[in-house]
């Protein structure tokens, strides 16, 4: 059985742009790093995309969060850093217009993995997000957070998300 990495969000809009921090900078060669790892071990790596549109101040996310960021075809929808340069036309990606991904859950669901790790951005929104998603599509695999491999912007919030993680039953390493 392979393991799977999921990469959540490591888009410039996230590190560089219109929602950027500099934490998240730091992170680039240390997920550039896993990917790699996971790669090199023939296990299988998924990204996922946050994707608006112009109408993106009519929805409920824009309402709440009033900037534009990770539009689709923007320069800000891409990934980041050298992490961009790991991402082919073989690696399944999802964009998802909110914060998780229910086409991630519907593809895990049924799938047999050893472990599955997430890493990405932001730890307390999209990353807790999608690690609820996975849960429910694989509710008997272990699944890992490398608390290094992720961060918020509040880095209380980042705090609290860890404290999250453990009453979930995921593993936080690192």
């Amino acid at each position: 059985m392979k393991k799977l990495l999921i990469v959540v969000d490591y888009q410039n809009d996230f590190v560089s742009g219109s929602l950027g921090f500099e934490k998240a900078k730091e992170l680039d060669k240390l997920i550039y790093n896993r990917i790699k790892e996971y790669k090199e071990n023939n296990d299988q790596v998924i990204f996922t995309f946050d994707t608006h549109y112009e109408n993106y101040m009519d929805t409920v996310e824009g309402k709440h969060l009033p900037v534009k960021h990770c539009l689709k075809g923007s320069d800000g929808h891409k990934l980041y850093g050298k992490v961009a340069t790991l991402f082919d036309e073989h690696d399944i990606s999802f964009e998802k217009t909110t914060f998780p991904s229910l086409e991630l859950a519907k593809y895990l669901e049924n799938k047999e993995y050893q472990s599955v790790e997430l890493c990405g951005l932001v730890s307390n929104i999209c990353v807790l997000s999608n690690v609820i998603m996975v849960r429910s599509a694989l509710p008997n695999v272990e699944i890992y957070v490398d608390k290094n491999l992720t961060m918020s912007f509040d880095e209380q919030m980042n705090e609290y998300f860890l404290k999250i993680l453990e009453g979930l039953h995921i593993n936080v390493i690192g």
